[in-house]
């Protein structure tokens, strides 16, 4: 029997490699112009296969972690997503860079639905594990405009997908020693959830479910893409070094990190709902407020934002982990992650789009009317009692 410390400290490195590297192009692109002689805005297109593949690997991956092994599902994460950024690090044309950034997101999509339902299979307290491996997440974000910055400046961008890649590798090799095949989740439904036996309406539990994972996944793809280029803008020459630009990025991102370690506390003690309605509440004027500012004050609110966002995906992640069955979770989080990856690769056209016509402003004034829809759909989420999420052997 695996230990579960040693098997959720497995999945919360996990959740840091996949998070920076699908982020590592969207900051790694600004010093690879030169090479494929293509403008910003037509190399970040080249992203859109790989965004697509992580939403839309991510229902066979949850298939087969419930009917296979989520413990091989990683183990194929580990090498997988360190073998396709190896690949693309090496790439010299523009039809091997797509297959690269694609065959990254294949692999990334394995995460979410497969990570997340082993960390609840083996969490003691589901509010505080989701919002500590939430954290993790957070800073491969952060640590993917960090290194990736430091990499390309010092080593050129090449490095900055071949280094972590085998980092990636490794881990992988050190999981596989470490953490042993398991009984199948299907065998283990004699679990059972403290509180699982709140009233509430299902259908609008799932479809609030289903439209702020649409909603949101526009938002927070659109803008983890755009921040480094965002921050270039309006900094000016405040940051104009790739590494100083990707340190300051990188606090931004990494403040989400905060969010989510408070209300992965907070979401055990009260009902879900308030979290929900706050943390959508303020979306909506942050976004607006980042469509027009200018100088240090960008740096601020783009923090905030970051505390809104990923405060809001620890509650989503929360829904799932309280209202699905044990066996069935891997599947409803890679339902979850499908519809969520899958929105947000359409960030992807929309900025190729937008971003040349109506720049930043009007693509952030876009994302500020996804973030409206968020914010009413949890308004109408049903309030459901305080409790404390435990898996207890039945």
């Amino acid at each position: 029997m695996n230990r579960p410390g040693t098997v959720i400290r497995f999945i919360n490195a996990a959740h840091v490699i996949d998070h920076m590297f699908m982020l590592i192009f969207p900051a790694a692109v600004l010093g690879m112009g030169r090479d494929f002689g293509l403008s910003y805005g037509e190399l970040i297109g080249l992203s859109l296969g790989g965004f697509i593949a992580f939403g839309a690997c991510s229902l066979p991956a949850g298939w087969l972690g419930d009917r296979w092994s989520r413990r091989q599902m990683l183990l194929l994460f580990f090498v997988g997503i360190g073998a396709a950024a190896i690949f693309t690090g090496l790439c010299t044309s523009v039809p091997a860079l797509v297959a690269g950034l694609t065959l990254v997101g294949v692999f990334a999509a394995i995460y979410h639905p497969v990570g997340t339902a082993m960390l609840v299979a083996h969490a003691e307290n589901r509010g505080r594990e989701i919002g500590i491996n939430g954290m993790w997440g957070n800073l491969g974000v952060a640590f993917a405009a960090l290194l990736t910055g430091f990499l390309t400046a010092r080593f050129g961008w090449r490095a900055a997908f071949i280094l972590p890649g085998v980092v990636a590798l490794l881990l992988g090799f050190w999981f596989a020693w470490c953490v042993k095949d398991e009984t199948p989740p299907a065998l283990a439904a004699g679990a059972k959830r403290i509180g699982s036996g709140m009233r509430v309406s299902m259908p609008l539990v799932f479809g609030v479910l289903a439209l702020v994972t649409a909603t949101g996944g526009v938002v927070f793809n659109a803008s983890t893409v755009t921040y480094p280029k965002l921050f270039q803008e309006r900094l000016h020459d405040l940051f104009a070094a790739p590494e100083t630009l990707g340190v300051v990025v990188s606090l931004a991102y990494a403040f989400g990190a905060i969010a989510q370690l408070l209300i992965g506390r907070v979401i055990d003690r009260v009902s879900l709902k308030l979290p929900f309605v706050l943390l959508t509440f303020c979306q909506a004027p942050l976004l607006l407020a980042m469509a027009w500012a200018d100088g240090w004050v960008v740096i601020l609110l783009g923090a905030a934002f970051m505390f809104a966002v990923f405060g809001q995906v620890t509650v989503n992640d929360s829904m799932v982990a309280n209202f699905v069955a044990p066996q069935w979770q891997a599947r409803v989080f890679a339902l979850r992650y499908f519809v969520s990856f899958g929105a947000s690769a359409a960030a992807i056209p929309m900025i190729a789009f937008i971003e040349p016509r109506q720049g930043l402003t009007g693509l952030y004034l876009v994302m500020t009317g996804f973030a409206v829809l968020t914010f009413g759909a949890a308004l109408v989420f049903p309030k459901t009692p305080a409790h404390e999420a435990k898996v207890v052997a039945a």
